[in-house]
């Protein structure tokens, strides 16, 4: 095995976290879906799916390194919501919570003199900054916008995917 012991129980433990956060980014989905908020749920779909992928890029590496994967019991997640503030917030506590578990596993990778996992953690690390950036960004568009006027994040979050469309589409040629 190409790992420690140790680093392999955290990343296992990881495994459990990162699918924690795919079905708490799918429940934040179906409350914006029942509040008629399509781009907000869409979003949040994409975030979950995001968080399976990051699940699965973990048990991809335990494998390749030789080791078992050991798939921890996940939490229900949150459901009922107050508000659209609520939800947000919640996310972006929870990719909050999910860089310090990241911060841990690189800290855990540099105890064990684990290069391969602290390089294969990097990603992660560069991630999370992303995914904390854009929480907070939408966070606080929600927030302006209040209750009242969330067709206004509709709005930008549509200009935004159409954005990156073109974007990619212009990269592609």
């Amino acid at each position: 095995m190409l790992t420690s012991q140790k680093m392999l129980e955290s990343m296992n433990r990881q495994i459990g976290h990162e699918f924690g956060a795919m079905l708490q980014y799918f429940a934040i989905a179906a409350y914006f879906d029942r509040e008629a908020l399509p781009e907000l749920y869409a979003h949040f779909s994409k975030q979950a799916e995001e968080e399976k992928e990051h699940a699965l890029k973990f048990i991809k590496y335990i494998t390749d390194v030789g080791a078992e994967v050991d798939l921890p019991r996940v939490e229900a997640p949150q459901s009922q919501f107050r508000s659209a503030e609520e939800a947000v917030s919640l996310s972006l506590s929870q990719e909050m919570r999910v860089t310090e578990q990241i911060n841990e596993l690189v800290h855990i990778s540099k105890q064990e003199a684990d290069y391969t996992s602290e390089n294969f953690l990097q990603w992660f690390v560069e991630e999370q900054l992303e995914e904390v950036s854009s929480m907070h960004d939408l966070l606080s568009l929600v927030k302006r916008a209040g209750e009242s006027n969330l067709l206004l994040v509709e709005e930008h979050l549509a200009r935004k995917l159409a954005h990156n469309a073109k974007a990619a589409a212009g990269q592609a040629s």
